[in-house]
């Protein structure tokens, strides 16, 4: 019984290094690589936060980063198929 309750914690600890790889997802690599919108769309102070031209440089951020994460998908998605279509081609 005692050999059970120890290795409980031996078993969470080998796992924790995974677990903490998933904390990790939500930002891709696309969203890092833009930089802070915030700071971005201020333009060195001189646009306020809350006014339309910072408002539609947001809004115009987010759509930069859609755009550019569905191209990325999408390039991976055409690597796979062609990687499975051409099983041959080292």
């Amino acid at each position: 019984m005692r050999m059970i309750s120890a290795r409980a914690p031996f078993a969470l600890l080998l796992a924790l290094p995974l677990l903490a790889g998933c904390l990790e997802r939500g930002r891709s690599p696309v969203a890092e690589s833009m930089g802070d919108d915030d700071q971005y769309c201020q333009a060195n102070g001189t646009v306020k936060v809350g006014s339309p031209e910072y408002v539609a440089c947001r809004k115009d951020r987010d759509v930069q980063r859609q755009n550019a994460e569905a191209r990325s998908d999408r390039r991976q998605r055409d690597l796979g198929e062609y990687m499975m279509n051409h099983p041959d081609v080292h």
